[in-house]
């Protein structure tokens, strides 16, 4: 499935802090900057929010829904950056006006948004026929008192993405089922095959990992608790699960085993393009970037193997507000939207992997595979990903933040040379400083 390359998915999600130019993008039929939609002359007009390539404007599903329904006209606004579209969402929430009938949410804003801004949004918990979700999508975005204020669009299964060329050249494994053996079940065991590479690697300007952030990254998503506990606490310093993680991270970082890129950031692109590392931790999503900035010369070369441990990285829902003057219309869109057959049709199209149940069981996401990605089973290998994911995710109001400074933290090792010790203590206080 080659769809992958054709579909480049640019959004700075709450795992992803590349820094991106505002693009207004007016969708379908046009938008004159207004808000909220209305009903005139026989007609509904309904007005939504979304942020970088959710693919509902792109793959044509809302034109498909004006079709089936004459009467409703759709008004998209997708700005490409997520970090300013969420600056103006929480400027129009504070402001109460401004909002359109549904706005996109992502993951990394869930737990803040429902915190502090549930009577904003319509409750969706008793809509009929969204029933269908993987339990752990929806709880993301359910209150303490059980309101739902969207329902989900995609996920983020991780694995892990290789270059069978380089592998082969370092003596390891290239068949996908053969390198999942090489670190099952345990991400150190991934690290160690990257002391294997390095040691028999025939180009010494080749590193086994891009950056020690993204190791960083897929283990604590791996867990229920990584930031916060459940009374919303931070919990990152005493952790297990993250000083675990810091620790390996770490030894990668100082081991020489990665190339110094920091996933979506200035360098990463180029280090795809020529070749500078063998491997990367990847959710569903990623695929895409990936065969777009390696480019065709590379296809056939990469391949996807089961990671050590399932986790989530990324995923968006569809909430509608509660000032909306067409609530009833904006909650049958997103349901339409988010219903099994659309997330099927979406993770065909550009790849956005599927939070319903009912869609990873769909032929066209069991069998698909990506001739990109040297024909790998793309969906067997994230669905099971998915179903490996705690069937609990613990969010935190500052979890993109936090999670941010811990890249920036491991940074300091990769590209200052500072001590992990004097890493996480400058870590330690940024996070406080910015979480409170």
């Amino acid at each position: 499935m080659d769809k992958f390359r054709r579909k480049l998915r640019m959004r700075v999600v709450a795992a992803v802090s590349a820094a991106s130019a505002l693009g207004l993008v007016v969708g379908c039929g046009g938008s004159d900057g207004g808000t909220g939609g209305g009903k005139k002359d026989g007609k509904v007009t309904i007005t939504m929010g979304l942020f970088g390539v959710m693919g509902f404007k792109e793959t044509g599903l809302l034109d498909k829904y004006m079709k089936e329904h004459p009467n409703v006209v759709i008004k998209a606004d997708v700005a490409g950056d997520e970090q300013t579209y969420y600056t103006a969402l929480q400027t129009h929430l504070a402001a109460g006006s401004g909002l359109k009938d549904i706005q996109g949410i992502e993951i990394g804003r869930a737990k803040e948004l429902s915190d502090t801004q549930k009577d904003k949004f319509v409750d969706l918990a008793g809509v009929a026929g969204t029933d269908h979700f993987l339990p752990w999508k929806q709880s993301q975005v359910t209150t303490t008192d059980k309101k739902v204020i969207g329902l989900g669009t995609d996920i983020g299964p991780m694995a892990v993405c290789y270059r069978r060329d380089l592998f082969e050249q370092a003596g390891l494994p290239t068949d996908r089922d053969e390198v999942a053996k090489l670190w099952e079940g345990d991400w150190s065991k991934y690290v160690d095959a990257g002391k294997r590479f390095k040691q028999n690697s025939k180009d010494d300007k080749v590193a086994f990992m891009d950056s020690s952030s993204g190791l960083f990254n897929a283990m604590i998503y791996g867990n229920s608790q990584q930031f916060y506990d459940k009374q919303g606490k931070l919990i990152y310093a005493t952790n297990p699960v993250v000083k675990d993680a810091w620790k390996l991270a770490s030894e990668a970082a100082t081991s020489d085993l990665t190339a110094k890129l920091r996933q979506f950031q200035p360098g990463w692109d180029p280090g795809l393009a020529n070749s500078t590392f063998a491997s990367t931790v990847c959710p569903a999503w990623m695929l895409a970037h990936i065969s777009e900035k390696a480019g065709p010369k590379n296809k056939g070369k990469w391949d996807v193997a089961k990671a050590p441990k399932g986790a989530n990285w990324g995923g968006s829902f569809l909430g509608v507000m509660e000032q909306s003057p067409v609530k009833k219309e904006a909650q049958d869109l997103v349901a339409w939207l988010t219903a099994p057959e659309q997330q099927a049709y979406l993770f065909e199209k550009i790849g956005n992997f599927p939070s319903s149940q009912t869609a990873l069981k769909m032929p066209e996401v069991v069998d698909a595979k990506s001739d990109y990605f040297s024909g790998a089973p793309i969906g067997k290998i994230f669905g099971a990903a998915a179903q490996e994911i705690p069937d609990e995710q613990v969010l935190g109001r500052k979890d993109g933040t936090i999670k941010d400074i811990f890249s920036q933290g491991l940074t300091l090792i990769e590209a200052q040379h500072k001590s992990p010790n004097e890493a996480w203590k400058t870590t330690d206080e940024r996070i406080k400083k910015a979480a409170g």
